[in-house]
C-alpha cells in the first residue's frame, strides 16, 4: 500500500497538461503515492450545474490532500447559456469551485511564495545608479486569508429591501439611497477576528521557521478603518508572541509600487482575502509571472495546492502542448512539504533552478514570445521537454548524492 493517496484535479484547458508532468516529478523524485482522479470544472458545471461535485468533495474528505491544475470561469449569463439545455433556467447558478472548496474545507490559509531562480530572464531588474543592471534575489511569502474578504460571496445584484433596509441604517449609504435596485449591486466586505488571528499566526510562524526578517500586514486601514483596521490589529497583537520578528504595515497601493523598487526588502507578507490575491500576482510578475506561480491551500484537515495561473483554454488544445509546467510542480513541491516529505521537495526545487539556470531549455513564457504553435519552431520547449529536463537533473542529483554516500 502507497504511503499517500492524492486527489488529482486537473480540471479545464491546459490544467490537464500540467497535473500530469507534475505526477511525472513526483514519481521520479521517489514519492510514494496513489492518485485518484476526481471531477471538477467547467464540464461538470455544463453537464450537472456544479462545478464542484459532492463525489469530489467525498474523495478530498476521505483522503486530505489534494493537487489541483486549473478551471474556467466565466461571467454570470455565459456560464448560464453554457448549461445542458435540460439544465437551463431551473436556477443553477456558477459559483467557483476553488472558492466553494476553500470555503467547504475552511482552507483559510492561502501560501504563495514568489521565489526568484538565478538565470530566469524573467526575473526582476533595475538601473543601477551607476550604470548597468542589477538582479535583486526575490524571497517573498504572501499568506493569504482564504475564505472570508469580498471573496465571501455575500453580495447582491437588485439587493431585496431587507438588505436596502440594513444599509440605509449606515449614514454613508445615503448617496446611493435613491438609486433603482436593478442598478445597484452590493458586496460585503467581511473579516472576523479569529481568521485574521489564523492567518497572522501562520505568517509569523512561517518567519521564524524559516528566518525571515520581517512580516508585512497590508491592508488598507486608513480607507477600510473597520474591516483592514481590524486585520492590523489583529497583526499587531500576534507579533507581541514574536518579538524579534518586526512587524511592517504597508496600504496596498503603496506596496504594488515598492515591491517594484526593492522587492529584495520584504519577506513574510499577510493580507485579507483580495488584496492578497493582488499582492501574490504582482510578486509573482516579478519572478517568471504564472509560470512560477504555486500556491497552497491549507486547512486543519485537507490542504489542496495549485498552480495560481487559469485554464488559458486557447492553449488548451495544442499538441505538443507549449505551457510552462514549473508552476504546477513548484506547487507539487508545496504539497511535499506539507506532508513532511521536504527532502524531496528540495530535490525538485534544486532540480528546477538547475534547469533555469543552464539556460538550455525554456519555454515560450521564458523566451518572452507569443503563444501559439509557431512557438515550438522558434526553439521554445514543450510542456514535456522541460520537464524532461527536470527529472533528468533530478536523476543526476541523485547519482551524485549516492556516489557521495559511497565515497562517505
Amino acid at each position: 500500500m502507497a504511503k499517500h493517496t492524492i486527489v488529482t484535479m486537473p480540471g479545464d484547458g491546459i490544467g490537464n497538461q500540467v497535473l500530469p508532468e507534475a505526477v511525472r516529478v513526483l514519481e521520479a523524485a521517489g514519492f510514494d503515492a496513489d492518485y485518484i482522479h476526481a471531477d471538477i470544472g467547467w464540464e461538470c458545471w455544463r453537464r450537472e450545474g456544479n462545478a464542484l461535485p459532492e463525489r469530489t468533495l467525498t474523495l478530498l474528505q476521505q483522503h486530505k490532500i489534494g493537487l489541483f491544475g486549473a478551471i474556467t470561469s466565466k461571467p454570470k449569463r455565459e456560464a448560464e447559456a453554457e448549461l445542458s439545455p435540460a439544465l437551463q433556467g431551473k436556477g443553477y447558478q456558477y459559483f467557483s469551485p476553488i472558492v466553494a472548496m476553500r470555503q467547504r474545507f475552511n482552507l483559510d490559509i492561502c501560501m504563495r511564495p514568489c521565489l526568484s531562480f538565478p538565470g530566469n530572464p524573467l526575473n526582476f531588474v533595475r538601473k543601477k545608479p551607476s550604470g548597468g543592471f542589477e538582479e535583486p534575489k526575490v524571497d517573498v511569502v504572501v499568506f493569504r486569508q482564504n475564505t472570508e474578504g469580498l471573496y465571501a460571496g455575500v453580495e447582491w445584484s437588485n439587493p431585496p429591501q431587507q438588505v436596502r433596509e440594513a444599509l440605509r441604517s449606515h449614514p454613508k449609504f445615503k448617496p446611493f439611497d435613491d438609486v433603482p435596485g436593478a442598478d445597484l449591486a452590493v458586496s460585503v466586505r467581511i473579516i472576523t477576528r479569529p481568521a485574521a488571528r489564523r492567518i497572522c499566526e501562520a505568517a509569523f510562524r512561517h518567519a521564524r521557521q524559516f528566518r525571515y526578517k520581517s512580516v508585512t500586514i497590508c491592508e488598507k486601514p486608513n480607507v477600510l478603518r473597520e474591516t483592514s483596521g481590524l486585520m492590523e490589529e489583529v497583526a499587531k497583537e500576534v507579533q507581541k508572541r514574536y518579538p524579534e520578528i518586526p512587524l511592517w504595515s504597508t496600504n496596498i497601493d503603496a506596496q504594488t509600487m515598492w515591491l517594484t523598487k526593492n522587492p529584495e526588502d520584504y519577506g513574510v507578507i499577510v493580507a485579507s482575502n483580495l488584496f492578497g490575491d493582488v499582492i501574490s500576482d504582482a510578486f509573482a510578475g516579478l519572478v517568471g509571472g504564472l509560470g512560477f506561480a504555486a500556491s497552497g491551500n491549507i486547512g486543519a484537515e485537507v490542504a489542496v495546492f495549485e498552480p495560481t495561473h487559469g485554464s488559458a483554454p486557447k492553449y488548451a488544445e495544442l499538441d505538443p502542448p507549449i505551457v510552462n509546467p514549473i508552476a504546477m510542480i513548484l506547487s507539487a513541491a508545496m504539497m511535499l512539504d506539507h506532508l513532511g516529505e521536504r527532502e524531496k521537495a528540495g530535490r525538485i526545487r534544486d532540480a528546477i533552478a538547475a534547469v533555469v539556470a543552464e539556460g538550455k531549455v525554456r519555454t515560450y513564457d521564458m523566451l518572452r514570445m507569443a503563444g501559439g504553435a509557431q512557438a515550438l519552431r522558434q526553439g521554445a520547449a514543450s510542456t514535456t521537454q522541460m520537464t524532461d529536463a527536470i527529472i533528468a537533473k533530478l536523476e543526476v542529483g541523485a547519482e551524485k548524492a549516492y556516489a557521495g554516500s559511497r565515497r562517505n
